[in-house]
């Protein structure tokens, strides 16, 4: 592994990309940014496990440990590796991410199918508004496909027949964890479950607006306390960044 980074950003959802890139490019300037991308197919089975050993796989043989960190699907997975590796992670930072980990709006949507007798699209439609706030009708369709695309790609193993718990639990490593105070999927009582897990070192923030995709309508106001967070525990890469005009970010996709 020839390119060297500080951070590396999860995305375990192809077509949901684009609501990390905000955040990803602020986080960018000040910090060697890696990108991490898991591509499940269509014939593969719904499985976290393979996602985190193919990580490990991309980690073995780099020399430092990192900051990690991942949004909703993309965190669960960032929080599985901590928790199974945690001498490859330096810190982890997790955006929408309860302290029960299988909390997703994966779930919420299953959920929704299964105590309502309405279309799939109709629910597709409600949860776009419920993770988006409400849309003009061209984006909300155009949400809606993505969402539809993402139950399709996720690992994550909710379905129509069943709906799964994880175990909860912390981390050895100073952990961040950020969200939303109007997000329906991890809401504040979801969030401050995190409370019973939490170390001293470890840190909540909660932005008062943004829903389940906060970050990307506020990247510079999540990105200053992620910055905050991890500057005790980088504090040299901090600063020669900030003498820095341009980091460059790395691209890194498992495809």
């Amino acid at each position: 592994m020839c390119n060297s980074f500080d951070v590396l950003w999860l995305n375990a959802s192809p077509i949901l990309k684009r609501f990390d890139k905000p955040l990803v490019q602020y986080l960018s300037e000040y910090m060697k940014v890696a990108q991490w991308e898991y591509h499940q197919t269509k014939d593969e089975a719904s499985s976290i496990d393979k996602a985190v050993a193919l990580l490990y796989k991309f980690l073995e043989s780099y020399p430092d440990s990192v900051h990690l960190a991942g949004h909703g699907m993309s965190g669960v997975i960032a929080l599985n590796f901590a928790q199974r590796f945690p001498k490859k992670v330096r810190s982890l930072t997790l955006l929408a991410v309860a302290a029960q980990p299988a909390n997703t709006w994966h779930a919420h949507y299953y959920f929704q199918r299964q105590l309502f007798s309405i279309s799939r699209e109709q629910i597709l439609a409600n949860s776009v508004r419920s993770l988006f706030g409400n849309q003009p009708p061209h984006t909300t369709k155009k949400l809606i496909a993505a969402l539809d695309k993402d139950l399709e790609q996720s690992p994550s193993q909710h379905s129509l027949f069943k709906l799964v718990h994880s175990l909860k639990g912390g981390v050895s490593m100073p952990m961040m964890v950020c969200g939303s105070q109007n997000d329906p999927v991890v809401d504040p009582n979801a969030l401050h479950d995190w409370l019973n897990w939490l170390k001293p070192e470890d840190n909540i923030w909660e932005y008062p607006k943004g829903y389940h995709f906060f970050h990307y309508f506020y990247p510079q106001q999540v990105g200053k306390q992620i910055m905050s967070f991890w500057q005790p525990h980088h504090p040299r890469s901090l600063e020669v960044a900030a003498l820095s005009s341009s980091i460059s970010t790395i691209d890194i996709s498992r495809n």
